[in-house]
């Protein structure tokens, strides 16, 4: 099975903490040339310096914040120009948008989520595909949620975005897949981030028990009895990105413990 990625380069986006960093950390090692890619530059100074270079890659990074969408296309397309080798893997991952029942969320919730996640995921695809194309090889994984599956309590606003991202990208596999390029979207259920410590936070703070108790109730929910680490999901991310996953296109990957009440 091949899942060497030497020659390979790969823009991993949300990538100075949780499950950005740890598959820009993985596809590292697997040999890619990696361009991260967040808003905070002294941590992705710091996470570059992080990265395996055992096959002598010169990782970097770009500096953009997903709430300005064109702005993040003009920071993408300027380093492309500079960096003049296609992007062959293109891993879309961004926070999700806060928690809250859909019937209390705001016009302006939805279009900033939409912008934060769809719109984001556009503009990178459409710069990247051109490279993808002419090299013949291409990987785009998005990282969404388990809701695309079943749509989770008081996350309103980020059940209605995540279905949308992924019809763009199914539709977006049936598309290019004439090129050798891959498009699919893997699931994370409760993984140990920073967005997991506030879900709980809330859920306690909702149900009048302590973190702790409320971190447990979750737990018991998932038959694997625990939440993922953010390499589990990496490790996924990583296969899909692999030669060997080739002929795998336009699927929602689950990664979640078996909790997903649905096939």
């Amino acid at each position: 099975m091949e899942l060497s990625l030497t020659n390979y380069n790969a823009l991993v986006c949300g990538s100075t903490q949780g499950i950005g960093k740890a598959a820009a950390m993985e596809l590292a090692g697997m040999g890619a040339t990696v361009v991260l890619l967040a808003r905070n530059k002294e941590k992705l100074e710091a996470v570059v310096q992080e990265l395996p270079a055992n096959e002598g890659q010169q990782h970097q990074f770009i500096v953009a914040d997903f709430t300005q969408p064109e702005l993040v296309r003009v920071a993408v397309e300027q380093f492309l120009k500079a960096f003049a080798q296609p992007i062959h893997i293109l891993v879309n991952n961004t926070g999700g948008p806060a928690a809250g029942p859909v019937k209390d969320a705001t016009v302006a919730a939805f279009m900033a989520a939409f912008d934060a996640h769809l719109i984001n995921n556009h503009i990178l695809a459409s710069l990247v595909l051109p490279g993808m194309q002419e090299s013949g090889y291409g990987r785009i994984i998005n990282v969404i949620s388990t809701s695309v599956k079943a749509p989770l309590p008081n996350l309103g606003v980020s059940n209605t975005i995540r279905g949308a991202v992924a019809n763009w990208a199914k539709t977006l596999a049936t598309e290019v897949g004439r090129y050798q390029i891959t498009v699919n979207n893997v699931l994370p259920g409760a993984t140990s981030t920073e967005r997991l410590s506030s879900i709980i936070a809330n859920k306690a703070k909702k149900s009048q028990q302590d973190e702790a108790a409320a971190a447990a109730d979750m737990q018991a929910e998932i038959p694997l009895r625990r939440f993922a680490a953010p390499e589990e999901v990496a490790n996924a991310i990583a296969f899909l990105a692999s030669p060997a996953a080739a002929y795998i296109n336009g699927i929602n990957l689950p990664v979640d413990g078996g909790r997903t009440p649905s096939l």
